[in-house]
């Protein structure tokens, strides 16, 4: 008898497949940081200076007074700020100061004088 030849069969090994997973965008909030205005500016006595705009809080609807810090120097600390704050000075909240508004970008220092026509 003659012998049939053998048939060679091959086994496939499995291999482990690496699942990868797609890097998750961040989508936490934007740090806020200090940011600190100052005007220098004499508004008169018994006057206040404040300021309306956008970002840290700040509204071009209402201002915010700002701390007199010497007979002409006002300033504004805040911590709310996150990219650009967009801004500029009134005295009594109803007399815009003069020129352009300010804008710079959270966690810097603004220091104007602003001029005012009354």
């Amino acid at each position: 008898m003659a012998k049939e030849p053998t048939k060679k069969t091959t086994v496939q090994k499995k291999t482990a497949v690496k699942k990868t997973t797609a890097a998750k965008k961040s989508t936490s909030p934007q740090k806020a940081l200090k940011t600190s205005i100052v005007a220098y500016t004499d508004v008169g006595f018994g006057n206040t200076l404040y300021i309306r705009g956008e970002g840290a809080g700040l509204s071009w609807e209402k201002g915010m007074p700002l701390k007199n810090i010497s007979s002409a120097e006002w300033g504004l600390d805040t911590n709310n700020a996150t990219g650009k704050i967009n801004f500029k000075f009134l005295i009594n909240d109803q007399i815009w100061a003069e020129g352009d508004n300010i804008t710079i970008q959270a966690g810097s220092k603004s220091i104007s004088s602003p001029e005012f026509i009354w």
